[in-house]
Formats: C-alpha cells, structure tokens, sequence
C-alpha cells in the first residue's frame, strides 16, 4: 500500500471524530489524497477498510465530488477558475482561456512538467469579489489576466506569492491537508473579512432597525 503509516494513522483520527466514522470519509479522502496526488485502488481499499465500508461506497463518494482526482494525479499547483455566470461575465471565462493557451492545458489537465493542474470550476462562493482565481485553494479575488499572468510566473520561479486574503500559497497537496481538517496552524495568516462580505449583513441589519435605531418587532 503506498500510504504512509502517519496519514493512516491522522486518518483514523479524522474518523474517531464523528459519532458514526463513515462520516469522516470526506476528510479522509482529503488527507490521503494529499499525499498520494489523487484518489487511486490504495485510497479506496484503505477508506474501506478504516470505516468498515465497501469499496463501492468510498467511490460513490469519491466521483460525486470534483475536488478528487480520480485518473490522474493532481499538479504541484491547482489553478483555478470561476466560470460561473457572475465571475464569468466579469472576467472568468476570459481568463480562464488566457491561463489554458500560457499552461498549455484545458479544463482538469496538468501540464507536462507536473507543476499546473487547471480546472474550470462553476462556483467557488466567492461571487463578491468577482472573477475570482484560486491557487491551491486560496483565493486572489477581481482578479485581472495579467495578474494572473504575474501569479504563474512568480509560482514558476519559485517565488512568494500572496493570495488577496489567507496565507501564502503553499501548493496543492499542502491545502489538501488543510481541507481535510488539520490544524496548519496559519488561521490568522493574512486578511480576514473585507467590506463586501460584510454588505449584505450591514443592509440587513439596517433594515431590521426602525429609523429611531430601535429593532422592528
């Protein structure tokens, strides 16, 4: 078996969490996608085997979410794109076409050399600050073709690069981990809640109150 006794041993973990394990088989699945690059027959008969489930159910799961590879292992980078009716009239669909002809790739493809995975993605819930771009799951938000253009050739190089909000990019497989419920330890790294998010609380805040201030009953 190609995973680790560590990540099976953090995958246990994540199933003790909750009060019937299968539950954990999302973030399990996270985890060991981590380090193996995608979801291949280890991933699948080591979540079987942890959660007493069959091998049928962890692929059920598996191929009904998009954030796990299932053919073809992931790049050292995930780019990607909202292409979603806000970000893609914004913005989304012309930068996405503008990152495929620089990496050479299409939707869900790594390029050659293994470092850019890009993926065309219908929403990322980040439709405030449209065209949104992820890298390994941060986000650079209104984000323009020669930004995106500067992020990929800064992450070429081998440089520091900075999301709009969140810490550095650290690659793919590193944020796998985060999502998968990790402690990594950088909650508090970069910027938090910005005034668009905050927009529609404050109007619906407002609205609840009468002009003297006082709350409407």
């Amino acid at each position: 078996m190609s995973i680790s006794e560590q990540t099976l041993a953090e995958s246990r973990e994540l199933a003790g969490r909750y009060p019937k394990a299968r539950s954990g088989i999302v973030p399990m699945l996270h985890l060991m996608q981590a380090e193996v690059g995608m979801v291949n027959s280890d991933v699948i008969e080591a979540c079987a085997e942890i959660l007493d489930i069959s091998t049928a159910e962890v692929v059920a799961v598996a191929t009904f979410y998009t954030m796990y590879r299932m053919r073809t292992e992931g790049g050292e980078h995930h780019i990607g794109v909202c292409v979603n009716t806000g970000c893609g009239l914004l913005g989304g669909d012309a930068l996405y076409e503008a990152l495929a002809v620089k990496l050479g790739v299409g939707h869900n493809e790594t390029t050659p050399d293994g470092k850019f995975t890009l993926e065309r993605i219908e929403c990322q819930a980040a439709c405030t600050h449209a065209p949104v771009l992820t890298v390994d799951w941060e986000f650079f938000d209104h984000s323009t073709i020669a930004e995106a253009m500067d992020v990929i050739d800064r992450l070429t190089a081998g440089e520091e690069v900075l999301p709009t909000r969140g810490p550095a990019v650290r690659g793919w497989r590193a944020a796998e981990r985060t999502v998968a419920g990790l402690d990594d330890g950088l909650a508090d790294e970069g910027g938090g809640v910005d005034e668009l998010m905050l927009a529609g609380l404050k109007v619906a805040k407002a609205a609840e109150s009468g002009v003297d201030g006082t709350v409407k009953k």
